[in-house]
């Protein structure tokens, strides 16, 4: 059985740090002290979308709260919704997501086991599907919960609401999404409920099921979207903005150095695991000039890339950064490419260098001025090497080579 150690207070404290809302506030105190008083682990919920199996660290925004309630000693629900996936859970983008088929739910929720090991202790989390038991309601069953919900209720929803007014279609079976949604809250009896912002109707719907069952209904716990590498659009892949959690440690690093010194402040609050004093005390010397914006920073990406890839990983970053950059050095160990002088393709260099994944990524980049060689930005196709000449062509922050013109 797990021990609570950690007074309720100081549990409140640390779950409030970063967090958009906690509804509500007093009812999840009570049910904390409930938990600390009888040493009854709370049990906690979060739901995964399987159509999305690659993770980055704005997933683990939600990910890092649900490891502070594991180590609080509270019981972890990661529910994957491979039942709900297939019926496609409107995007808030007045359109309804493609419904995926079973096969390809089963084969996305396989690679999160591995991911979401990087932040959770999956030998303390209960990973549950929730095809186990919606898979098995009637026709009958499925009338009866709908009979728990109103039209007015899910009205509310945003998009929902937008899409009415401006006579986009509104399917049945969207209608369908929040409310088996919410089950799964009956079903797990859960204590607390997190996810993004974008998640809040969601959530509550779990809440008022829980009631409409006699249960004693759930809290929710939502966090905000943190902007990606951009500065300006939420974290995703499609913005080609994001740091997933299997990037090598140099491209982690890097990728958090590149991030402008307010966004900053955001990842030390969302992203890091250092207690709650700590972090205002980072943020509070960031804002009074006691602490220089770029040891933060560093600090920061070492510190993220160690959670991911093992602390010395994320030493050895730091020091290959202040070696490279700092010092103004190019270390001893850069690998030197032989290349016939003369015009040299940048973008099949670059492949062949497996420096980016695809040509759009390596335009991406010259158009962003991060492609230099030899201290000169390139902003062609081409670059010229010359007999006998050695010079560093450099990708973005910390993907370098030595070339020498043969």
């Amino acid at each position: 059985m797990n021990v609570i150690t950690v007074s309720p207070e100081d549990q409140m404290k640390e779950l409030k740090r970063g967090a958009f809302e906690i509804l509500p506030e007093e009812e999840m105190l009570k049910k904390l002290k409930k938990s600390f008083e009888k040493q009854k682990p709370l049990k906690i919920k979060f739901g995964a979308d399987p159509s999305r199996p690659d993770i980055h660290l704005g997933h683990t925004v939600v990910l890092q709260k649900l490891r502070l309630l594991q180590d609080f000693g509270h019981e972890i629900y990661f529910l994957i919704g491979d039942y709900t996936a297939q019926i496609g859970d409107p995007t808030g983008k007045n359109k309804t997501r493609p419904i995926l088929t079973a096969e390809d739910v089963l084969k996305n929720a396989q690679t999160y086991h591995e991911q979401v090991g990087k932040v959770l202790d999956m030998s303390k989390t209960n990973v549950v599907f929730n095809s186990h038991w919606l898979g098995k309601f009637s026709g009958l069953d499925l009338i009866q919960l709908m009979a728990k919900a109103t039209v007015g209720a899910l009205m509310q929803r945003d998009d929902f609401s937008k899409r009415y007014t401006s006579a986009e279609a509104i399917y049945l079976h969207e209608f369908v999404y929040p409310v088996l949604q919410g089950f799964d809250s009956v079903h797990l009896k859960a204590d607390l409920e997190l996810g993004g912002t974008d998640q809040t109707f969601n959530l509550m719907m779990g809440r008022q099921l829980q009631y409409a069952y006699g249960q004693e209904a759930q809290c929710i716990l939502t966090m905000p979207l943190i902007e990606g590498t951009d500065g300006v659009n939420k974290m995703s892949k499609s913005m080609d903005n994001y740091i997933s959690l299997t990037e090598s440690p140099t491209d982690m690093f890097g990728k958090i150095m590149s991030i402008s010194d307010e966004l900053m402040k955001k990842y030390w609050l969302l992203l890091c695991r250092r207690p709650a004093a700590e972090v205002e005390g980072i943020i509070a010397g960031l804002k009074d000039g006691s602490l220089h914006p770029m040891e933060a920073k560093k600090s920061l990406a070492a510190e993220v890339t160690g959670y991911y890839h093992g602390v010395a990983a994320g030493k050895e970053e730091r020091e290959k950064f202040e070696s490279r950059f700092s010092k103004k050095q190019v270390l001893d160990d850069v690998e030197t490419l032989e290349k016939a002088a003369g015009t040299i393709k940048l973008l099949e260099l670059l492949t062949e260098l497996k420096f980016i994944e695809s040509n759009g990524d390596g335009r991406r980049l010259i158009k962003q001025n991060a492609v230099k060689f030899d201290n000169q930005t390139v902003t062609g196709d081409t670059i010229e090497l010359k007999a006998g000449q050695e010079a560093i062509l450099k990708c973005g922050k910390l993907r370098m080579v030595k070339l020498k013109g043969i």
